[in-house]
């Protein structure tokens, strides 16, 4: 039986995956508990065992590990430590049969950011295609449920009561911005604006785009067949409509571990929309899902679709 290490498990990441890995019986979860869980030795040693190893850390935590763990440990860091050192595999299987053959014999896999899931979900398949040039100047509007901060949010939040939206990172410094541009090959950063939600977990992010800066499409009716195409079988990114009475829902798919895209608008401009939960498909979900592909496990067991 295949043992998961989950290194830092006590934060919301490593308690959701956790909770999630011990309802399975096909495999065998480890934590490290009291002074053995800030154990440089114990925690080692637990890595050395362990069939893959789950870093739910901090940054600096998570590469100092990392740094120091065998070369042949298999290891997923759900930080931002790695997302764009090309020693690690990028671990959206998503965008391509090249991405599920590397992680599947990876070492060491780099779980996406939650706002760069959706913000890569819209934005590759359009570069990649070449129907969007790398040099485009894009803005990218994402909502979170306010799980997505960690527990100090949590609690902010829970213990405050905050009612309305709450926008952040206005100098354009967010920590996703560069795996969204490393990824996709982006030339130039998005304008980005993230903005917390008062409500637990959910997430939708959307991009404005001129339907001038598109090759080769003029319709959305296209659009929407180019991403039906590029995501076909994949089973957990799927194509939908977003909006229902004209609104879409951040909390649509709340507490499960898929997306939708969506394409609306009309000849002139157009909104690509994903929708997807923050703490599923942006986080433990991912991290599920990347682990059952470097396993050889069918990579949608356990997850909620």
């Amino acid at each position: 039986m295949p043992e998961i290490f989950i290194d830092g498990w006590q934060g919301t990441t490593g308690l959701q995956i956790v909770q999630r890995l011990k309802e399975r019986d096909d495999l065998k979860v480890v934590v490290l508990e009291g002074e053995e869980r800030k154990s440089l030795f114990s925690r080692i040693a637990a890595i050395k065992k362990a069939d893959v190893t789950v870093l739910c850390l901090p940054d600096a935590a998570a590469k100092e590990i990392a740094e120091v763990a065998p070369e042949s440990a298999r290891i997923i860091d759900a930080s931002t430590a790695h997302r764009t050192d090309p020693e690690w595999v990028y671990g959206m299987p998503e965008l391509g049969a090249e991405y599920r053959e590397k992680i599947a014999v990876a070492n060491r896999v780099a779980n996406p950011g939650c706002h760069a899931s959706g913000a890569i979900a819209i934005l590759y398949p359009l570069i990649k295609s070449g129907v969007l040039a790398p040099e485009s100047l894009l803005s990218v509007t994402s909502l979170t449920g306010y799980s997505g901060g960690g527990k100090s949010m949590i609690a902010d939040y829970e213990q405050k009561g905050y009612a309305y939206s709450r926008a952040y990172q206005p100098m354009q410094t967010h920590k996703h911005l560069p795996e969204i541009c490393y990824v996709t090959g982006l030339k130039n950063a998005p304008v980005f604006l993230p903005v917390v939600e008062p409500f637990y977990s959910g997430m939708m992010v959307t991009v404005p785009i001129h339907t001038a800066l598109l090759n080769g499409i003029g319709s959305t009716e296209e659009l929407k067949k180019l991403y039906s195409e590029f995501y076909n079988g994949t089973g957990v990114i799927s194509v939908a409509e977003a909006y229902e009475g004209g609104f879409a829902d951040a909390g649509r798919l709340h507490a499960r571990d898929d997306m939708i895209v969506s394409v609306d608008g009309n000849t002139d401009r157009v909104t690509v929309t994903a929708i997807f939960d923050n703490l599923g498909k942006g986080a433990s979900g991912a991290c599920i899902q990347n682990m059952n592909i470097m396993l050889g496990i069918e990579e949608r067991k356990g997850l909620v679709l």
